[in-house]
């Protein structure tokens, strides 16, 4: 079956990635969420999309600060407890150009961290558009799942290069799919989780070509097309992670 990841909870209902946008979804009927992770300079991980906010730099400042700044944004246990029992695709936010960027990827290293202290590896997959921090989990816990994400290029040197390293997914934009990008990516044993997919007609493609999940700001109406598919009979994925 095709997955239905919310794309930072349901954003369209409650502030993104949020608490109540996770569970939200989660009341819709995602099969989980995607979120997004910075770390403060005092290495708390937090859910935040942006690297300046009104904070100021996300990994300049204290955890304290930064809640005392923004305290609606959760810490990555709370969202993980929030989304028990479902899927949580943690997008790593640590590339150069980045205001905070860390070369050395010293989040990738906390991500591992509590993933391994909570026993959450077969519950999240973790995905960048930085393929060394993705490297980095992959190297330190080769059984949490990883995923590349993709915004451009050529998307099949992206699916053999995740490959080659040992990676379990390939998240490309939506504009950059095509059937035989599913097929090539199942071919290699690679998920492919197309991202962000908000349209009817560009859902019932994605359900149509097989790909593994969707990321999606609609939740709800990507739940209601692939029910309508299912029942035509429709093909399926097999998760965000298979491999």
């Amino acid at each position: 079956m095709t997955l239905v990841l919310a794309h930072r909870g349901a954003n369209r209902e409650a502030p993104e990635n949020t608490l109540a946008a996770f569970r939200r979804a989660l009341e819709l009927g995602a099969d989980g969420v995607e979120l997004d992770l910075r770390r403060t300079v005092d290495d708390a991980l937090v859910v935040a999309h942006d690297g300046v906010n009104r904070a100021g730099v996300v990994t300049d400042v204290t955890r304290a600060a930064y809640h005392a700044h923004v305290p609606d944004v959760p810490l990555l246990d709370a969202a993980l407890d929030a989304c028990e029992g479902h899927v949580v695709n943690v997008e790593i936010k640590n590339s150069p150009g980045d205001a905070g960027f860390d070369p050395e990827d010293r989040i990738s290293e906390l991500l591992v961290e509590l993933l391994e202290a909570r026993g959450f590896a077969d519950q999240v997959l973790v995905s960048s558009f930085h393929l060394p921090s993705i490297d980095r989990v992959h190297h330190l816990a080769p059984e949490v799942p990883t995923g590349h994400l993709v915004v451009r290029g050529d998307l099949d040197v992206a699916i053999d290069v995740a490959a080659a390293r040992g990676h379990r997914a390939i998240h490309p934009a939506f504009t950059l799919l095509t059937r035989e990008h599913v097929a090539r990516a199942h071919e290699l044993g690679l998920a492919i989780n197309v991202w962000t997919v908000n349209d009817r007609a560009e859902l019932a493609f994605a359900f149509d070509a097989g790909v593994d999940a969707v990321i999606t700001d609609v939740p709800g109406d990507a739940i209601s097309a692939r029910s309508e598919r299912s029942a035509r009979g429709s093909p399926a994925g097999t998760g965000p992670g298979a491999g």
